[in-house]
């Protein structure tokens, strides 16, 4: 009895401790869920095929983003204000919702370090890095080998001028750049140049492009680097950026840089074409994620340079220290996706830059535009005459702006980029610079217009200097240390 009695309790707890342990199981699985990356047949981004034309093809669907697609509301206050329009892509752009698709699986599950060669974790973070960096190649014509990953723009091009500089010391001591170059670019050659070294900044035309004839005057024989870039963050100028790489590889020993942080993925970029022999490119101006850049460096001719960063190794020695991963594979797939979809984008935007442009200068004028108007389409610098800068800023607060870099936004000097063009302080001071990208609307467009109108008419009705030119007084020619 007491056998039969211990036979059933023992079967009953068995049981008890099935439902518990499959309980378990069910409860450890459902968590498990909560990180694991959607496969491919549940996307729910999908690329637009390349041959597809229609305009919907712009942009993916509504329900297509895997979040609500609704204004941001500010909290606190009584009157809770919507997010302003977004016209800043120079300083920034959002990211792709494929490439945050792209990037998830190695924000969660998939979160081994690309450097560990001895287990599963490792080699698929490592494929998917590579992948990224074929990726990255394949947008400007070069090889995967000759990309080396980095933290962005910035670190990029303090490690190509200063490395490039540095190794050849001993040789060479002359660096030529341009008065309109990235913040970074000049305060490295700054920097270079307390250390001993000469730079030469060449000065642009009023359109913002250099003269090839004072560049080749101003190589020397101990010339190591010239560096240029290719579409500028202000004015959107584009330089002559192949003439300049065959003026360069003509002297033997002088290597070309140039900055294409906002000519990547939204203009044709080949290196080889271009003999270009270092290239710095951002993730976040390509519609993929901050914190991660990429350099090429060409092998073949090999550029030498000393690194900044000393550890690991990692990226051939030139930058040690693990990839972050995820960003990586953001910034590739922000790169193959420019690459396939450049044309489409690039009409788009040319399309919207004109509207905008037409439809301002139809009812306001005095309105010149800074810059090349040949340049990148996308980047539109335009000042307003008679109107305070700061002023015109403040009164377009439902609309994201920039009067000049991201990078030097905080000072209220104008921008040294307009000065070097040859654009009067006043006129640097009122200047605005808009940003089309690949999700602008033209319903944001139309209503950026209706309201700079606006907002300059009634700036301009309180200053005294527009009422002098409405009375056909010509400001420039008044002495005004007489007054």
């Amino acid at each position: 009895m007491l056998s039969r009695l211990s036979t059933k309790s023992g079967k009953a707890l068995c049981r008890s401790a099935l439902r518990s342990s499959t309980t378990r199981v069910v409860v450890k699985d459902a968590r498990r869920s909560f990180v694991q990356p959607s496969g491919a047949d549940r996307a729910s981004v999908v690329d637009v095929p390349s041959a597809y034309q229609e305009d919907t093809a712009f942009a993916p669907r509504v329900d297509m983003f895997g979040f609500k697609l609704e204004a941001t509301r500010r909290e606190g206050g009584a009157q809770e204000k919507a997010r302003p329009i977004y016209l800043d892509m120079q300083a920034t752009t959002p990211v792709d919702p494929r490439v945050l698709d792209a990037m998830l699986p190695y924000l969660t599950d998939q979160f081994g370090n690309p450097h560990s060669r001895t287990h599963a974790y490792g080699w698929e973070a490592e494929k998917a890095v590579e992948d990224a960096r074929k990726h990255i190649a394949d947008l400007i014509g070069a090889d995967p080998k000759d990309i080396v990953f980095t933290s962005g723009a910035t670190e990029t091009n303090n490690m190509a001028i200063k490395g490039v500089a540095r190794f050849h010391k001993d040789r060479k001591k002359h660096i030529i750049t341009t008065q309109t170059e990235h913040k970074c670019v000049l305060d490295s050659c700054r920097k270079l140049q307390e250390e001993g070294f000469d730079v030469t900044y060449l000065p642009v035309q009023t359109n913002g492009v250099i003269r090839l004839e004072e560049l080749e005057a101003a190589i020397r024989p101990d010339t190591s680097l010239v560096s240029i870039m290719t579409v500028n963050n202000e004015t959107g100028v584009i330089q002559p950026v192949k003439e300049i790489g065959e003026i360069c590889r003509k002297h033997r020993g002088v290597y070309f840089h140039t900055d294409a942080a906002q000519a990547a993925g939204k203009i044709p970029v080949d290196v080889n074409e271009w003999n270009v022999d270092l290239m710095s490119i951002s993730g976040h101006k390509i519609y993929g994620p901050k914190g991660v850049g990429a350099a090429y460096v060409r092998r073949r001719p090999r550029v030498r340079l000393e690194p900044i960063l000393s550890g690991g190794g990692q990226e051939r020695g030139l930058r040690s220290g693990t990839l972050p991963a995820a960003l990586a594979v953001g910034m590739g797939e922000a790169a193959r996706i420019a690459k396939q979809e450049m044309p489409r984008d690039r009409a788009r935007v040319k399309q919207l830059s004109d509207r905008l442009i037409n439809n301002i200068n139809s009812r306001v004028e005095h309105v010149v535009r800074n810059g090349d108007p040949n340049g990148y389409p996308g980047c539109v610098n335009l000042s307003f005459a008679y109107v305070e800068g700061e002023s015109l800023l403040m009164a377009l607060k439902d609309v994201a702006l920039s009067s000049g870099s991201a990078c030097t936004s905080a000072s209220l000097e104008p921008s040294y980029v307009l000065r070097a063009l040859g654009a009067a302080e006043d006129m640097a001071h009122s200047s605005l610079r808009f940003g089309i990208g690949r999700f602008t609307t033209e319903a944001e467009i139309d209503y950026v217009a209706d309201k700079i109108v606006a907002v300059v008419e009634r700036l301009r009705e309180m200053s005294p200097l527009w009422e002098m030119v409405q009375e056909g007084i010509d400001i420039n020619s008044i002495d005004w240390s007489q007054h």
